[in-house]
């Protein structure tokens, strides 16, 4: 039997909407809440298109696709099992949420954030029941992308952590827990020190927008999208493996990391950028961009599980 029946999903914009289509397909009863009269219409347009992808991915859990309750009343969450909450990344907007779930949830209901760069320590400030909100944050998709990682606060509970940890496991997540608060948390600065090179790249004039997508598209991305950094210079090092890898060319890996760019976004730079993007978009069907990424990522998802990745 399901330890999660019930979930409660603040905020009915892209994430939000993600999360609502993997919590349903699991078998889950959600509130949505949100202020925006519109959100139930969007969900249903967001639900009717993510269904297949995860019918393909074997996470639908019954033979009918159950209706969400979508609300602008916190109090229509009472009773659930847990929170999802994707509010705004403004602190005061975040806290807010926490008071207003606060009054209407029991005191034990985790609060989980999807928040990409805020901090629990900082959301939790002021809450009544700190120790049951931690960040849960995800990346975009959450529905087809499965990473989850685990914040906690200064105030979370040890319990709080591990019961998020069997929620995401009924949702067929993949969790990580971060050992440390940092601002972007973990996968945010590993994803933004690879585009603040892309920036560089562009700013000085070393590529083009195009080229660099496609360097990483269909280079180093081809291989982490198996592995991670670490794994894939271990296969490097051959025979020697990581350390084998470390010794003879971390040198060179240091050489690298001396000469990476510092880039500012001043307008020319973003200016650069945007055409960069443009370009690439005449050479491809923009109207079908977003199934096709999602087409691809069920694919790829089944092709990691085929081969134990």
């Amino acid at each position: 039997m399901s330890e999660f029946t019930s979930v409660g999903v603040v905020g009915g914009g892209l994430v939000g909407m993600s999360w609502a289509s993997l919590f349903l397909a699991r078998g889950c009863r959600i509130v949505v809440v949100d202020p925006d009269e519109a959100a139930r219409v969007r969900l249903d347009v967001f639900l009717n298109h993510a269904w297949e992808s995860l019918g393909a991915l074997g996470l639908i859990v019954g033979d009918q696709k159950p209706e969400p309750i979508v609300s602008n009343d916190f109090s229509a969450l009472a009773g659930v099992d847990f929170v999802q909450e994707n509010g705004p990344e403004r602190i005061e907007i975040k806290r807010d949420i926490v008071a207003r779930l606060e009054d209407v949830l029991d005191p034990d209901t985790v609060i989980a954030s999807s928040t990409s760069s805020l901090k629990a320590s900082d959301i939790q400030s002021g809450a009544r029941h700190p120790g049951r909100i931690l960040v849960a944050h995800p990346m975009n998709p959450p529905h087809l992308v499965p990473m989850v990682e685990l914040v906690a606060g200064e105030l979370t509970s040890e319990e709080t952590v591990t019961t998020a940890e069997r929620f995401y496991a009924q949702m067929e997540r993949v969790t990580i827990r971060v050992k440390r608060e940092v601002p972007g948390h973990l996968a945010n600065r590993l994803t933004s020190a690879l585009y603040r090179e892309a920036v560089h790249l562009v700013a000085e004039g070393i590529a083009d927008v195009e080229d660099i997508d496609k360097a990483v598209a269909y280079g180093p991305g081809m291989r982490w999208a198996l592995m991670g950094p670490h794994l894939t210079y271990h296969l490097g090092g051959g025979t020697g493996g990581y350390r084998g890898y470390l010794d003879h060319l971390g040198p060179t890996q240091e050489a690298r990391w001396a000469e990476l760019g510092q880039p500012t976004l001043s307008e020319s730079v973003k200016e650069a950028l945007v055409e960069g993007v443009d370009r690439e978009l005449v050479q491809m069907d923009e109207a079908t961009l977003v199934a096709r990424r999602d087409a691809a990522l069920v694919a790829l998802a089944k092709l990691k599980k085929d081969f134990g990745l």
